[in-house]
């Protein structure tokens, strides 16, 4: 792997990490965070608050618990997370219609707006961290391969 951190100006060597799939899918989610972070930080976003708008956005109504299992949060990090998209006004919950004991989350129209902003900027980095595929089949190959391990259950 050619992009480590290195430590002052020397080499260091990974050794059996540069063998794990695990270390490379890290070091490369660690990448885009870095960058997601870049990109996003004017507007008070993680990953994971984007994360909960996306889920949001496509499946209005959807319990706190519910949009936490999609995520595979926990629910007590769920709730600090939909406090904070509620106090920006991107959220709203709503009593849900089944359970009258949990809330339903919805988009603001604020928050549509936001998100829809966000969503573009999200996408032009991934557009230009993906340059270092060669090609659309490669992506949607490398897509595949990593929904297959994030469902893998030993």
């Amino acid at each position: 792997m050619q992009d480590h951190p290195k430590k002052s100006d020397q080499n260091i060597d990974f050794g059996v990490l540069d063998e794990f799939l695990g270390y490379r899918l890290r070091r490369a989610q660690m990448n885009f965070f870095a960058k997601f972070g870049e990109v996003c930080d004017d507007l008070g976003i993680s990953p994971g608050l984007f994360a909960v708008l996306a889920i949001v956005d496509r499946n209005p109504g959807l319990t706190q618990t519910a949009v936490a299992q999609a995520l595979g949060n926990d629910r007590s990090a769920m709730v600090a997370a939909v406090d904070k998209l509620e106090g920006k006004k991107l959220l709203e919950r709503r009593p849900a219609a089944n359970d009258r004991r949990s809330y339903a989350l919805f988009m603001t129209e604020e928050g549509t707006a936001f998100f829809a902003n966000a969503v573009e900027r999200v996408s032009c980095y991934e557009n230009e961290m993906a340059k270092c595929l060669e090609s659309d089949k490669e992506k949607q190959w490398l897509l595949d391969m990593l929904e297959r391990l994030a469902h893998k259950s030993l």
